[in-house]
Parts: structure tokens; C-alpha cells; sequence
């Protein structure tokens, strides 16, 4: 089960990426979307991200590097295989530790240990 929290940044993403004519929704568009998650903002201000510069980079990269992306058609865009793989991955997790719902929350030593302060906006 998703935390409401959640669902709205899965919409929001959409959103992010439909805002764009995007075919399809990326992990940059969840990771920007996160940033604007009340749970995913906890666990990433304690990890000492910068928040404000790490959504700049990552607006910037799916505005200039996902152009390839844009659709001709106004469909809606769609989740990329590894979009729907990293909320599968959340799932089992969430269900084999015993959790209830998924969330933005990523656990230190876990899925935020990538965000080292000289990383994805970090402040050094």
C-alpha cells in the first residue's frame, strides 16, 4: 500500500513529466517530485542535501536532457520500466520488514546512502 504522501508525489511526478509532453515518467521525475515530499524531505535534509540546488539540477537535466522524451501526441506519460521496478523494490521491502505502507521515507543505509554530502546537491 502507497502512503498518501506518496500517491501525491506519483501524481505529482506525472504531472512533472505530462507538463512536459513527456512520453514517459523517469526516475528523474519521481526523484524531482520527492523533493517536494514531506517524508522524502526529512530523510534528505538529514542526509545534508541541499535541497533547493538539488531540485535546480534535476529541473535542469529534465528539461534539457530528457527533450528526446517529448511526445508528439498528448497522451498521458507513461512509467519507465525502472520507475515501476524501484516501487516494486519499495514494496518488497516495506512487506518483508514488516511495514505497512510504502512512503518517500528512504531509510539511511539503505536507498539514501547514494546522497553522500559531495552528491546530487549535498553540501560539502
Amino acid at each position: 500500500m502507497l502512503s498518501r504522501n506518496l500517491e501525491k508525489s506519483l501524481y505529482r511526478c506525472l504531472a512533472h513529466a505530462n507538463g512536459r509532453r513527456h512520453k514517459y515518467a523517469t526516475l528523474e521525475h519521481l526523484l524531482l517530485s520527492l523533493t517536494e515530499d514531506e517524508d522524502a524531505v526529512a530523510v534528505l535534509r538529514a542526509c545534508g542535501v541541499d535541497l533547493d540546488r538539488l531540485r535546480r539540477e534535476v529541473l535542469n537535466y529534465v528539461d534539457n536532457e530528457l527533450a528526446n522524451l517529448v511526445a508528439a501526441h498528448s497522451d498521458d506519460a507513461k512509467p519507465t520500466a525502472s520507475f515501476q521496478r524501484v516501487l516494486q523494490r519499495a514494496a518488497i521491502h516495506v512487506q518483508s520488514s514488516g511495514g505497512e505502507d510504502v512512503t518517500g521515507d528512504m531509510r539511511p543505509g539503505h536507498d539514501a546512502e547514494f546522497l553522500r554530502p559531495d552528491d546530487a546537491g549535498g553540501s560539502a
